[in-house]
């Protein structure tokens, strides 16, 4: 069983008022501080595995690292609670976190702040064309239940398909986005004709992290928001949502999807 996933008592009811009394397993979120050119950046609340990623895609989700080359050193504590990195950074949008913030729709509390500005500029414009056959088969992938989903099912899932697939959970849907980013933006990945397969629903703050790094598709087993297809159709990306069973529901730019 996995270190953050611990069996606890629990009463189980049943309709015919019968109680049992058994062990469930529940995973166990951590408090993960990053550490940011020797100031703390923030808190949050996560899976401890791939806390060097997570930190990475936040960032660049956000604008504040261009790049991994402007990366100088980047370290986990040896508790894996604090992450460390030093970095030439965008000054302006790590100003942004600090004086704005919006209270994201993540499923654990989440916090941006540069939603505004450049961001609404971009258009991604990639030619990718994937027939809805493969995308049947990378739902088929992606919705084999993980060992942590099977023990818990307490977990959301981010799977990245480009040259090669990333595949990241945790409790929250926006830190397993920056999580399989993050992991990808390491290896130095090419992300302007990836996939990106999500388990949550698409609001706009997670169609705005795919649109960071170039990514054009975006497909959720789950529903959109209005403001996610709004921002969506805005910044060129292709968003299916729904995707479960035989069918998916392809909201803006279709182009992309041969059939």
């Amino acid at each position: 069983m996995s270190d953050f996933v611990h069996q606890m008592r629990m009463v189980k009811v049943h309709k015919n008022g019968a109680l049992e009394s058994l062990q469930d397993n529940i995973i166990e979120e951590q408090r993960i501080a990053f550490y940011l050119n020797g100031a703390k950046l923030l808190s949050v609340m996560s899976l401890p595995y791939a806390q060097d990623a997570h930190l990475v895609g936040f960032l660049m989700n956000e604008g504040v690292l261009n790049s991994v080359d402007d990366i100088i050193s980047l370290e986990v504590a040896p508790d894996g609670l604090s992450v460390y990195m030093h970095a030439h950074i965008q000054e302006d949008k790590l100003a942004n976190l600090h004086k704005e913030k919006t209270l994201t729709t993540g499923c654990c509390v989440g916090v941006s702040a540069n939603f505004d500005g450049e961001i609404t500029q971009k258009f991604i414009t990639s030619s990718i064309r994937v027939s809805s056959s493969h995308i049947f088969t990378l739902l088929s992938a992606f919705e084999a239940p993980s060992e942590l989903f099977r023990q818990t099912g307490c977990v959301h899932k981010a799977m990245l398909v480009c040259d090669e697939i990333f595949i990241s959970e945790d409790v929250g849907r926006h830190n397993a986005i920056d999580k399989v980013i993050g992991q990808a933006r390491l290896k130095a990945m090419n992300l302007s004709e990836a996939i990106l397969l999500v388990s949550g629903r698409l609001s706009m703050e997670m169609v705005i992290k795919a649109a960071m790094s170039d990514i054009p598709i975006v497909i959720s087993r789950s529903a959109t928001t209005h403001l996610g297809i709004q921002s969506a159709q805005l910044l060129g990306i292709t968003l299916v949502g729904f995707a479960r069973g035989d069918t998916f529901n392809i909201y803006t730019h279709p182009a992309r999807i041969i059939h």
